[in-house]
């Protein structure tokens, strides 16, 4: 199948570098549909306004009407809203491309909407960090449709993705899993830190990890560059990543888990939101943020000790 005409549902991060990545040198009609479209000074509405590849369309049904593939790039919490809100318009036989990440429960429910309404579902869990790859990010594709997909896949620019299964939910579960890792590190080196940094104890706290997780990408970066890195993707990313904790929550409740550490995750990051405008700052002035501390105070709290 030829893909000629491509729905864009969300542009938020993920979406922008997608409209950008899938452009250069190729024939596609982009179209891109966002909830902050209504909003003319918002960010997605002023990264529309740049690209000359991308139409932005005034509803999702427009934007989706008469394409050949739809990539949902939307927040978790909104994902399966997103597939009702095309599904009307899909043309039979569309690629219904959903990369957000949600529990394999989610995941099955967005399926039969869009499959109901004419159209093939492929899952796709984006396994590392959209930058640096972009397009080119390790991508597992799930689904009976996932193979006839693979093709214009790595033609749309894809290179990184690979079928994993044919079962809708498993490539999921993997990113699921995964992300009580990730995500709950992210969490806990905000929570350690800020901690360590009301007694003065950051860089031992730092210094004994690299012990503990000799992991080799960490101990090449260094751990204040590493921490500072995670706890960063928290402040800007937190609302994002607490979506999808609860997602993960979800899937591990799913497995019959009771879902603990994913839901205190899901709280850690929802709370470091509040803290994005420290994003740019570095590690000593980012921990004071989360203490709600200015950096005179907390070193007298650190001489005191």
């Amino acid at each position: 199948m030829s893909v000629t005409t491509i729905c864009l549902l969300g542009f938020g991060e993920v979406g922008q570098i997608l409209g950008d990545d899938l452009s250069p040198g190729t024939d596609q009609a982009l179209r891109a549909f966002d909830l902050l479209f209504a909003d003319a000074d918002s960010g997605p509405s002023r990264a529309a306004a740049t690209r000359r590849a991308i139409s932005p369309a005034p509803s999702a049904s427009e934007a989706a009407t008469g394409c050949d593939l739809v990539v949902s790039v939307v927040t978790a919490s909104e994902a399966l809203a997103a597939a009702r809100s095309v599904a009307p318009s899909l043309t039979a036989g569309c690629y219904y491309l959903d990369l957000n990440s949600v529990s394999p429960q989610t995941r099955r429910d967005t399926r039969d909407v869009i499959e109901t309404a004419g159209g093939r579902f492929v899952e796709g869990a984006v396994m590392s960090p959209i930058e640096p790859r972009r397009i080119e990010s390790p991508i597992l594709l799930g689904g009976p449709h996932a193979t006839g997909f693979a093709g214009p896949a790595i033609e749309l620019g894809f290179t990184g993705s690979r079928v994993y299964s044919d079962e809708i939910g498993a490539a999921s579960a993997v990113k699921m899993c995964r992300s009580v890792i990730i995500k709950g590190v992210e969490a806990l080196l905000a929570e350690s830190l800020a901690a360590a940094r009301h007694f003065g104890a950051e860089d031992e706290v730092l210094e004994s990890l690299g012990n503990v997780l000799p992991l080799e990408n960490w101990r090449d970066e260094g751990w204040r560059d590493k921490a500072r890195y995670m706890i960063a993707r928290s402040l800007q990313h937190g609302e994002r990543r607490a979506g999808e904790m609860r997602e993960v929550a979800a899937t591990v409740a799913e497995a019959g888990l009771d879902p603990h550490m994913s839901s205190a995750t899901a709280v850690r990051q929802q709370w470091a939101a509040q803290y994005s405008h420290a994003v740019a700052a570095d590690l000593p002035e980012m921990l004071d943020a989360l203490l709600g501390a200015s950096e005179d105070e907390t070193r007298d709290v650190a001489f005191d000790g």
